[in-house]
């Protein structure tokens, strides 16, 4: 299916997946984790959208999620409630009564008033909520600081001589099943020692609750394999799974795994158009017509993205040296900054790579710029699996009160 047949037809931008690429990097990932009692439960906060979910879904696959909304589409993509774990460190009332009614298999909790939120919802309701806590090992995951969430400078989890405090006072709270360690150290990983040694740390703790009466029957040690976006190397799968099953094996837990970025990323691209070119006296920039409130990451982290052109021209060794940049006023508005790319004229297509994971789930409104087309590309066929948004979407649900219309 050609690239531009697909920005040619539904527009641009446009972020464009491949079913075959996504089952293909499930099974690759489960494959080394077979020897164990397991659960590969896909971050959704990576990429939200219920065809992908449910690709994942008919394939064994479960969901991590981190909000009622995040809940609302896992049910609704066919995700079995069972293999649902809710994280994150702000869970409401009324969330937590979601997932309750859901039936989920369990709750990574991240502070004491959440626990003790999460036990009066459970009795409220007349159930027994499984419960994780979310252990901080303080393990330095070398990843770039916004998306560390292992050290005890991060706002995630609790650390673990107090975690061992909280899960006795679990173990006596009516509502909760006090059955599971979680820890999740970061995203874009490139290392496997960081999560090796989170691991081990892991496992003293499971012998010392064992030994004090509370039975932990799984290990939820989340997700952050990286990907190549650039020069990184990060482990293979396999040799990842390996190095994970050695530490686990002797452990008699069910591991739960929260891959995200390593399943989407490199799944899915976006597509762009040249709208225009200028130079100034220093710079040469090439104008698209995709901004940062569909792709933030290049102008959040300072994120690597690939560019190609989709279609090669007849003087393809020619190359420029510009920034890509989009159209909303914000001079942090980029793609790429003194980027090499192939000679571009207005109307090119631009292919924007590795932008399967946190593009279009981060994407946003800004500049009443409407939500880009998700299309998902089976064999020779393609599907819209996201229309794009129009301009009566962008004012669905404002209202202009009487006491303003009235004063004309």
């Amino acid at each position: 299916m050609a690239v531009e047949t697909i920005c040619r037809e539904v527009g641009t931008p446009v972020f464009i997946y491949s079913r075959a690429t996504l089952e293909r990097h499930f099974k690759v990932f489960e494959e080394p984790f077979q020897s164990l009692d397991h659960l590969v439960c896909f971050s959704v906060k990576a990429n939200s959208n219920i065809s992908i979910l449910r690709i994942f879904a008919d394939m064994g696959g479960g969901t991590d999620i981190v909000s009622g909304g995040e809940l609302y589409r896992a049910l609704k993509a066919g995700i079995e409630p069972g293999k649902i774990v809710y994280s994150g460190v702000g869970k409401t009332a009324e969330e937590i009564d979601q997932a309750l009614d859901a039936g989920i298999l369990m709750f990574n909790v991240e502070s004491e008033d959440e626990l003790e939120t999460l036990n009066d919802r459970a009795i409220a309701k007349n159930r027994k909520a499984r419960v994780a806590l979310r252990v901080n090992p303080d393990v330095d995951p070398k990843t770039h600081p916004y998306i560390s969430t292992g050290l005890k400078t991060n706002k995630f989890g609790i650390d673990v001589e107090r975690s061992f405090q909280l899960y006795q006072a679990a173990k006596e709270m009516e509502g909760l099943k006090p059955e599971g360690v979680d820890c999740h150290i970061g995203s874009q990983l490139t290392d496997i020692d960081p999560i090796l040694e989170a691991i081990d740390r892991l496992a003293a703790l499971i012998g010392k609750l064992r030994s004090s009466g509370i039975d932990i029957k799984y290990l939820d040690i989340g997700g952050g394999l990286g990907i190549s976006y650039d020069a990184e190397e990060p482990p293979p799968p396999s040799e990842y799974g390996e190095a994970i099953v050695g530490r686990v094996k002797r452990l008699g837990v069910k591991l739960i795994l929260e891959p995200g970025r390593v399943l989407v990323g490199n799944a899915g691209i976006l597509a762009t158009k040249v709208l225009y070119q200028k130079s100034a006296e220093t710079k040469h920039f090439v104008i698209v017509d995709s901004a940062m409130n569909d792709l933030i990451r290049p102008s959040l982290y300072d994120a690597y993205h690939g560019i190609l052109k989709v279609r090669k021209s007849p003087d393809e060794d020619r190359k420029i040296t510009a920034d890509i940049v989009g159209p909303i006023c914000e001079s942090g508005d980029f793609v790429a900054q003194n980027r090499e790319i192939d000679q571009v004229a207005s109307g090119d297509f631009l292919a924007v790579q590795s932008a399967g994971a946190y593009g279009f789930t981060m994407s946003s409104n800004y500049n009443s710029r409407p939500k880009a087309a998700e299309v998902l590309v089976d064999g020779s066929e393609y599907f819209i699996i996201r229309e794009r948004e129009s301009y009566e979407d962008l004012i669905r649900g404002e209202r202009i009160p009487n006491v303003i219309l009235e004063t004309r």
